[in-house]
């Protein structure tokens, strides 16, 4: 956290390079705001500064309705559908939807699966399960290239529910079997 003056100063000058950087909460009127907020500034003395909105709320302050604390840069508010996309994305990589559905995961993310697969294809540019079609193959490929374990397990390690489906999808992406891209592998 910055000292102070620092602070102090900036917040003074209204200066756009500290926003989000720190918040000002103000003991009279219990309000904490971004560094940028337009209003009045208030006395010195009855200021102080947290480097994070949830410290502020935590201290007992609530959010100004004008300049939106909230929302200010490097929070999950301002990265806005990104921020989902991106818990989808370790949720999958975990393997969600290895043993569950689209909608299973639309709803630990709080949103709809058809609201899902338009976030998918505006920031990915695929629908969750072709994301999570090209992870599983990822991890069979890294087991096929790294281990000396049977086919027939990396398939259910990686995530495919069965080793024809596992064929399937590595046939339809190299053009061969998963057992031929091992035997190809340079010694």
């Amino acid at each position: 956290m910055l000292d102070f003056d620092t602070c102090n100063e900036a917040r003074l000058r209204r200066d756009p390079g500290f926003d989000g950087v720190f918040f000002t909460a103000v003991k009279t009127t219990g309000i904490y705001c971004r560094p940028v907020c337009p209003v009045k500034h208030p006395l010195t003395k009855n200021v102080s500064y947290y480097p994070t909105a949830a410290a502020a709320e935590r201290a007992g302050y609530r959010p100004c309705l004008r300049c939106r604390p909230e929302t200010a840069p490097f929070c999950p508010a301002w990265q806005g559908t990104k921020t989902t996309v991106e818990r989808a994305l370790k949720m999958i990589g975990d393997g969600a939807l290895d043993r569950g559905s689209v909608d299973a995961l639309a709803q630990r993310l709080g949103i709809g699966s058809r609201h899902l697969s338009r976030l998918f294809l505006q920031h990915i540019g695929a629908s969750p399960v072709q994301t999570a079609q090209t992870v599983r193959i990822a991890r069979a490929k890294r087991l096929l290239d790294e281990t000396t374990l049977p086919v027939t397990e990396i398939a259910f390690h990686a995530g495919f529910g069965s080793v024809r489906s596992f064929n399937a999808a590595f046939q339809k992406l190299y053009g061969r079997g998963p057992s031929t891209l091992r035997r190809q592998k340079p010694q």
